[in-house]
């Protein structure tokens, strides 16, 4: 029986989830510029209301990316400083592959192409698929334009994520996205349920290893970001 906090703030929602057994509780809030503002908040209401404390879990974790750059330093910022003051292991978890589980979960659907707005007329897209009670990748997380995005054929391939309502000239007219669900994007909820198998695998890090997943390059933590990561090393 696992309990895991995860932290999710690569794209324009910010979410916060408690996996304690089988439940899941959430926390959600819009806004990408308020994320660093928002995710310990919402993470003391999700220990609150399970009535534990942060060093009564097993392991934090986030959504080490791909997605916006403040978004997965703050998230991974975070869940480093939480980690670090309770002693737990952190699990950095991709965005894409919890949008195939959001998917799945939809859908039913057990191969899945997630494409995720990157901004600058680019998406983040991977292909998975579903074997054996867990997720393989068939294209590993790629950062492309919208028109290069190119699915390997596979029968039932089910499309997913905010990418498609984004460039939808682009992709209009290509099989994969007729039926395709923009709605659907990064979100703790399903990070908290591929943790627990990630867990179970020994994938957790310390928390000064901890790292996100870019696929751009960027130097420097914003005054945001630097902001939240103290916030949480000084509250844990």
């Amino acid at each position: 029986m696992s309990t895991i906090l995860a932290i999710e703030t690569s794209a324009e929602l910010a979410s916060c989830a408690l996996l304690v057994g089988d439940n899941v509780i959430v926390r959600s809030t819009p806004g990408v510029r308020s994320h660093s503002q928002s995710v310990l908040p919402m993470v003391q209401e999700l220990l609150n209301e399970a009535g534990i404390a942060l060093a009564d879990c097993d392991a934090v974790a986030f959504g080490a990316g791909p997605g916006s750059f403040t978004g997965v330093r703050t998230a991974c910022g975070v869940a480093q400083g939480l980690a670090y003051g309770a002693k737990l292991p952190v699990l950095p978890l991709v965005t894409l592959e919890a949008m195939a589980e959001a998917c799945r979960a939809a859908t039913g659907a057990g191969e899945v192409l997630a494409v995720l707005d990157a901004r600058m007329g680019e998406v983040y897209w991977a292909q998975y698929r579903f074997l054996d009670g867990g997720w393989s990748e068939v294209v590993a997380p790629t950062l492309s334009a919208p028109q290069d995005v190119a699915p390997l054929a596979a029968e039932g391939l089910q499309a997913c994520g905010n990418g498609f309502a984004e460039y939808a000239d682009a992709f209009a007219g290509k099989p994969f996205a007729q039926a395709a669900l923009p709605e659907i994007v990064p979100h703790a909820r399903e990070l908290a349920l591929l943790a627990r198998a990630a867990l179970a695998a020994e994938q957790g890090v310390p928390a000064a290893q901890a790292q996100p997943i870019y696929l751009r390059n960027k130097v420097a933590y914003t005054s945001a970001e630097r902001q939240a990561i103290n916030q949480a090393k000084a509250g844990a």
